[in-house]
């Protein structure tokens, strides 16, 4: 069965920096464009970033353009977020995702979840 486990939110300052791992399994996750969501208290999921099956290509959001990292390690079946200057409004639950194909075009369907980790932003 397709799994994938979120690790290593918790509690930073603004302007802090955190690590999120996925670790996915069940699948061939080469094959796999991989994507990060989060979900701020109150406001709907959005999209945060997203990688090619090969990293050829990555896509952030306008807001966290410059500040996030979004990388995997096929031979570890494991994606990355590096999030530095982390902000306030970075609080959230954060999920990785499984795009159905191997590329992220804008035009994309998430056919698995992962259950989120907490990320919280706060002095």
């Amino acid at each position: 069965q397709v799994n994938l486990v979120e690790s290593g939110g918790g509690l930073v300052q603004p302007g802090g920096s955190l690590r999120l791992s996925c670790a996915a399994s069940g699948f061939t996750f080469s094959r796999y464009a991989m994507a990060w969501f989060r979900q701020a208290p109150g406001k709907e999921r959005e999209f945060v970033a997203a990688l090619w099956s090969n990293s050829y290509s990555t896509y952030y959001a306008d807001s966290v353009k410059g500040r996030f990292t979004i990388s995997r390690d096929n031979a570890k079946n494991t994606v990355y977020l590096e999030m530095n200057s982390l902000k306030p409004e970075d609080t959230g639950v954060y999920y990785c995702a499984r795009n159905f194909r191997s590329i992220w075009t804008g035009s994309d369907r998430i056919d698995y979840w992962g259950q989120g980790t907490q990320v919280t932003v706060s002095s």
